[in-house]
């Protein structure tokens, strides 16, 4: 490859997690998939840093001293849509959910594959920079999908999506009023195969964007196709 100049354009990577020996691993590998690391041994330290300058994307353990790492992604989420993973050393759903609700994009449950890891931050950093053509967005009902500001606008206001529940509103409306199924959902949002993360994800991602769908006060809402998937469709005064 080329010598790294200054100013390269490599994603930058922040990653927070109180066991060195993870930063360790995590660093040589993200750093062999052409990312810029930084690492964090307290969720703490990543915020401010965070704070001051901006990264690509965060990857949070959730158990550190200090903030937890779920508190510390509300914290990111008030005030950037960066895609967020998070690392739970526990398979108990609860700390996964909570992870969704926080606003985080992606988990990984300890002990995880590497390069698994690396295959999850390709998909979301693949999302989050696609915001390119400032063409007028989709119109689904009465909101519209706009792929300029990476958002869904009701009345020319934006609802305020993560940059996964675009992904998720986007693949809906491509055919509003039709059934999507989860597999699909999965697949295009997510960008890996079904088997490897929780439909609950597609549930908790939507019962989000509901609610800001809600909050927005516009008609147009996700209803779920029972047994199957989602559809867009418009809602009733």
């Amino acid at each position: 490859g080329f010598p790294c100049m200054e100013g390269s354009m490599n994603k930058v990577i922040y990653v927070a997690d109180d066991e060195q020996d993870i930063l360790d691993v995590l660093q040589e590998f993200l750093t062999n998939a052409g990312y810029d690391i930084k690492t964090f041994l307290t969720g703490d330290d990543l915020f401010s840093e965070f704070r001051e300058k901006p990264c690509d994307l965060v990857i949070l353990d959730i158990m550190m001293p200090g903030t937890d790492g779920l508190s510390v992604c509300k914290m990111i989420r008030e005030i950037s849509d960066v895609p967020v993973v998070i690392l739970t050393a526990k398979e108990s759903e609860s700390d996964q959910i909570r992870g969704y609700l926080t606003g985080g994009d992606d988990y990984m449950v300890k002990p995880f594959s590497p390069s698994l890891l690396v295959v999850k931050i390709k998909a979301l950093l693949r999302r989050s920079g696609t915001a390119v053509s400032p063409k007028e967005g989709v119109k689904a009902y009465d909101i519209v999908i706009s792929d300029a500001v990476h958002d869904a606008l009701y009345e020319d206001r934006q609802i305020g999506l993560t940059t996964t529940e675009f992904a998720l509103i986007k693949c809906l409306s491509k055919e509003p009023g039709t059934a999507v199924s989860r597999n699909r959902l999965l697949d295009d949002v997510w960008g890996i195969d079904a088997e490897e993360v929780e439909t609950r994800v597609v549930d908790e991602t939507v019962r989000r964007i509901r609610g800001k769908l809600r909050k927005a006060g516009c008609k147009t809402k996700i209803s779920a196709v029972w047994g199957y998937g989602y559809k867009l469709e418009a809602g009733n005064e």
